[in-house]
């Protein structure tokens, strides 16, 4: 199958009204944003115009979603997830806060490990929750050190059982890859995660909206990704899938709740109200993406892995001092920028002199919380042909070209 990455061109991309296209002004490049400059998959298309042509857009019901999910995730994963227990929801973050509501009261913490995925502030924020940061590590992987303080901070004692606590009830939000970093978290680290958070009472409620674009790897027989829930110690963690990311179906956006065995009286007490906003088409689209999606989303693969290495040596070539964070995981490149920048200019205010500079919009690094100044996030989901414009703009914009 084509490259769906060098299948449109700038004037076709441009004629989309989406927030990729309509924030910054037309002389400004935008890779910003987590939209995919590709055609939709064929099935997607198929399934969407055969609903519309039977006028299937009614309310949806059942575990359409979870079903086509399945035999995806095992082919891809090596993991099935309970559909019995799963629910469908109208998006991934709205999601995460239906569970937080059953697991969390108004006043209790939810933890994050920045830099991280800018939602997990504001959507717990807004609920009355207290969002506690706990960094990752100089290599960009979960701390243990960190999220044990974190931990003992906001649950108020040494460990679970063994002081008086505070009462409080917190969660451990767990980007599943990591965005934007891009790191796959391996088994023995997610098994870490979840042993320590059990001690302290905490529960894992985990992301895993990128699982569906990693790269093919393989460490001591280990898919790329390890889904959260296929790992010992799990039975209480609760998890959020969608097809959203990997096949660039935001406008019509749907994810799927699922939890260990341990969670499933949760995710039943999740009250039938927060799905009724679900999109039916969006459920079918999204099913038939999973179904039958498999080598669009190969072949998407292989064009992001292709311009991750493209960046790269165009990097060394236009713009040397900014250095390209390693990844296994997303369409979203890490760029640090903070030995790049000219003198007089602060970390916190890389993306604005960029786009100034450049006229190139990437995703400020800020915004990720604690690590994030100095850095941006730049979507690889692209022609070769934009990157490379991309990169220039970046150079230009650093006065190394």
């Amino acid at each position: 199958m084509n490259n769906p990455l060098e299948q449109l061109t700038l004037d076709d991309l441009r004629r989309r009204t989406s927030v990729k296209w309509r924030a910054y002004p037309p002389d400004v490049l935008p890779l910003f944003v987590a939209e995919m400059d590709t055609p939709v998959a064929p099935a997607v298309v198929d399934a969407v115009h055969d609903a519309l042509a039977v006028g299937d857009t009614g309310y949806d019901v059942g575990t359409t979603y979870a079903e086509a999910l399945a035999p995806f995730a095992q082919e891809r994963w090596g993991w099935t997830p309970d559909v019995a227990s799963s629910r469908t929801m109208p998006d991934v973050m709205v999601a995460i806060v239906e569970v937080l509501r059953v697991l969390t009261a108004p006043g209790d913490a939810v933890v994050v490990t920045p830099p991280v995925y800018p939602p997990f502030y504001g959507f717990p924020g807004n609920e009355g929750r207290q969002v506690v940061e706990a960094p990752l590590d100089a290599d960009l992987r979960l701390d243990l050190g960190t999220l044990e303080a974190a931990f003992a901070r906001v649950t108020g004692a040494a460990a679970h059982g063994t002081g008086p606590g505070s009462g409080r009830r917190a969660v451990l939000l767990l980007c599943n890859p990591h965005n934007p970093t891009g790191t796959v978290h391996t088994r023995a680290e997610l098994e870490a995660v979840l042993a320590l958070a059990d001690r302290y009472g905490v529960r894992v409620v985990a992301d895993e909206i990128h699982a569906p674009f990693t790269f093919e790897r393989v460490a001591d027989g280990e898919p790329a990704f390890v889904p959260l829930l296929s790992v010992a110690g799990a039975e209480r963690a609760v998890v959020v899938q969608s097809a959203s990311k990997a096949f660039n179906l935001a406008g019509l956006r749907a994810a799927v709740a699922l939890g260990g065995p341990g969670a499933a009286d949760e995710l039943r007490r999740i009250p039938e109200e927060a799905g009724h906003a679900v999109n039916h088409l969006a459920v079918l689209a999204h099913a038939a993406a999973y179904r039958d999606g498999g080598p669009w989303l190969d072949a998407l693969l292989a064009g992001v892995h292709a311009n991750r290495g493209l960046l790269g040596r165009l990097l060394a070539e236009h713009a040397p001092a900014v250095r390209l964070q390693p990844a296994d995981a997303t369409y979203l490149a890490w760029l640090d920028l903070r030995a790049a920048l000219p003198g007089g200019v602060p970390a916190a205010d890389a993306a604005a002199f960029v786009l100034e500079r450049g006229r190139l919009a990437l995703e400020d690094g800020v915004r990720f919380g604690a690590g994030g100044a100095g850095w941006l996030r730049l979507n690889l989901a692209t022609s070769s042909a934009v990157l490379t414009e991309a990169v220039q703009r970046l150079a230009r914009s650093l006065g190394t070209t």
